[in-house]
């Protein structure tokens, strides 16, 4: 399902308050001199920014104002950067060739707290804890997010697969650890350890597993190319796709909602399939089903809302709201131009950043960002940006 040079800019003021979800993908990059980016970008300390925006272009990074969508800051970092929130209403986690890195996007620099690794992957929030998985190693890290505040490595649980693979961690509310299975050929299912890392859980009928999601009831699904992997009251439950090959390999859970949302795709031998619907997996009853939304849309595409809709934002521009419940959608929300999805993943295309009640959709093509008011449905901003971006991310506490 499941998975991008920085000089100074503008300084600019903090406001106010909002917030909340989204998903994850495949990390990579180019990032040789990101250590030296660092001075540059932190000779003259910044003011402070409220609940940050955080977007990446190539070369750099944009620290943006959440009201204004200025850009306060720009930072240095060569290469194809991935951010995702760190779990805390100051840091972004930045995912570079060498490693993951830690942005305190409020206070505008780049830290010095990295977990070095080739590959660095998904990036998962859950019950307090931040988890990272570094693809090249294997190697899972697990961390409290409120202890970045220290501006020093937190220290937290960590773990290293039995072989490197493009893989992804979720540390549960009871210590409980569930992790990947696989190697650079292929990937199998997941298995769960304890706190003192006995396995407890293990389940190898979820081919191509990739991504996941914690819905309502602490219930954590993995995708598969087969349909997905629930682990629930300590028990996996395999739910079938109606399909021999049905892939959902990104996905988006919600505390609000015992139902997931995740893409969901038919053909294994597309370079790139263009899906037009979306799956809904019921965590309480082990079921799955397909919405049709009549437009593509791409992995960048799928979020929560602030009751636990489901979001996908569609190539024909709009934000396709999904009552999770009934699997219907209730409104389509304009957003965006029409656009579609490159072919090289790593290449910008539109994507959608939930907070509380606002989505933020970029708009790379035209170099714009938007704000929208997802209650009312009304854009309450839109800029446009030096750069066209690529991620769009920021803080979000609480998790």
């Amino acid at each position: 399902m499941n998975t991008s040079m920085r000089n100074r800019a503008l300084t600019g003021t903090a406001l106010a308050l909002a917030v909340s979800t989204v998903l994850t993908a495949c990390g990579g990059g180019d990032s040789s001199s990101d250590a030296k980016s660092q001075d540059t970008a932190s000779a003259t300390p910044a003011a402070a920014v409220e609940d940050p925006l955080v977007v990446t272009f190539d070369g750099g990074l944009h620290i943006l104002d959440k009201d204004s969508l200025e850009v306060t800051e720009t930072i240095d970092l060569p290469g194809f950067n991935r951010v995702n929130p760190a779990g805390d209403k100051d840091h972004v986690v930045v995912s570079t060739d060498s490693g993951f890195r830690v942005l305190n996007a409020a206070a505008q620099t780049l830290t010095d707290i990295r977990y070095d690794g080739a590959k660095p992957g998904h990036v998962v929030r859950h019950g307090g804890k931040t988890v990272l998985f570094t693809d090249g190693t294997g190697e899972v890290n697990v961390f409290d997010p409120a202890d970045l505040s220290a501006g020093k490595k937190p220290e937290g649980r960590t773990y290293t697969s039995a072989e490197a693979h493009h893989g992804v961690a979720i540390e549960l509310t009871d210590g409980q650890l569930l992790t990947t299975l696989g190697n650079e050929e292929k990937r199998t299912g997941a298995l769960v350890l304890d706190g003192n890392d006995k396995e407890v859980a293990r389940n190898e009928d979820c081919p191509g597993v990739h991504g996941e999601a914690a819905a309502q009831g602490e219930a954590v699904a993995v995708g598969c190319e087969d349909g997905v992997l629930i682990y629930k009251d300590g028990a996996f439950t395999k739910v079938d796709a109606p399909d021999d090959y049905g892939r959902i390999g990104n996905q988006a859970g919600s505390e609000e909602s015992p139902v997931l949302l995740g893409d969901y795709k038919t053909d294994p031998d597309a370079e790139l399939e263009r899906p037009t619907r979306v799956s809904l997996i019921d965590t309480e009853k082990a079921e799955l089903r397909l919405v049709e939304l009549g437009t593509s849309y791409s992995f960048r595409s799928l979020a929560r809302g602030p009751h636990g809709e489901a979001l996908v934002l569609g190539t024909d521009g709009a934000i396709h709201v999904v009552d999770p419940d009934k699997g219907t959608v209730e409104k389509k929300i304009p957003a965006v131009g029409e656009w579609q999805e490159p072919l090289d993943w790593q290449q910008p295309r539109p994507t959608l950043f939930v907070r509380d009640h606002t989505a933020y959709v970029s708009e790379p093509g035209k170099k714009a960002l938007h704000a929208i008011d997802l209650e009312s449905g009304k854009k309450v901003k839109s800029v446009t940006l030096p750069q066209s971006t690529n991620e769009l991310s920021g803080t979000v506490a609480g998790h």
